[in-house]
């Protein structure tokens, strides 16, 4: 049944991520002109709408703004942790594949901030969960280029734990907590993008393990420059990017991976 739903939930995006829907809308609206159909002009100004609203609204700060301040990060690091875990997404295999060195995308904190933490906590076990996130991929996983990427900034072997099956959230937290086996006490972080926090943070209480949040990778802020100065491409991806966050904290409730639709500290 997971992997029917994973099928499904990477088909179902592709037309509906808003820069594609917006897209086809005003498509739709003018191939309707073109036929004399007045009415097509509705489509073609909700699609062409919002590519300029995008362009002249912070609307990718505002659809990720609540998401990123749902979990801050502790005033106070722990004194002693057990574990990091990082969660996929910051890599891209394919390239990486492709070129032969470990490459990164916009997520890189997800693998910077570890290795800090890891040299100010040398108990510290660190663990990677990732394998292949898309539907069409070659036979490296994110988990073999975060294995390389650590290897070469000194990050020692046997403080390292890889988990190379999970291809969504749910089963990083269900993967990852099996690897593991955290035990009662003990103090594992949770490092992921500050948008996804909320999702993961509920997927992984789900899975039974009460770790403690770690917000990376900051895409919002409360000032002009922060707001406005971003090109239309970024504006579009962030944009993507937040309402995917949403739409997935909707399906994990339904689905039953959460408890709550919206996971809080």
């Amino acid at each position: 049944m997971d992997d029917v739903t994973y099928v499904i939930s990477k088909l179902l995006w592709i037309p509906a991520r808003p820069g594609t829907a917006a897209l086809l809308l005003a498509c739709l609206g003018l191939a309707l002109l073109w036929r004399g159909r007045r009415w097509g002009r509705w489509p073609a100004l909700a699609g062409l709408g919002f590519f300029v609203l995008l362009n002249l609204l912070p609307l990718h700060q505002w659809v990720q703004q609540p998401l990123e301040d749902r979990f801050p990060r502790p005033a106070t690091e722990p004194a002693t942790i057990a574990g990091i875990v990082v969660l996929g997404g910051a890599v891209e295999q394919n390239l990486t594949e492709a070129r032969g060195i470990p490459a990164l995308n916009g997520a890189a904190e997800r693998m910077t901030e570890p290795v800090a933490l890891l040299r100010r906590h040398p108990e510290a076990k660190l663990v990677f969960t990732g394998g292949q996130g898309s539907l069409v991929h070659g036979g490296v996983t994110e988990a073999d280029v975060a294995a390389a990427l650590w290897r070469d900034l000194g990050v020692p072997a046997d403080r390292l734990l890889l988990e190379r099956e999970a291809r969504n959230t749910w089963e990083n937290a269900v993967l990852s907590h099996r690897l593991v086996q955290p035990k009662p006490g003990e103090t594992w972080l949770l490092v992921t993008s500050a948008s996804h926090m909320p999702r993961a943070a509920g997927v992984f209480r789900q899975a039974g393990w009460d770790i403690t949040p770690w917000p990376v990778n900051y895409r919002t802020g409360n000032t002009a420059a922060v707001r406005l100065d971003a090109s239309f491409p970024e504006r579009l991806r962030e944009f993507e990017w937040g309402t995917r966050e949403w739409v997935g904290l909707l399906s994990y409730r339904l689905m039953g991976r959460m408890g709550a639709v919206f996971p809080g500290p």
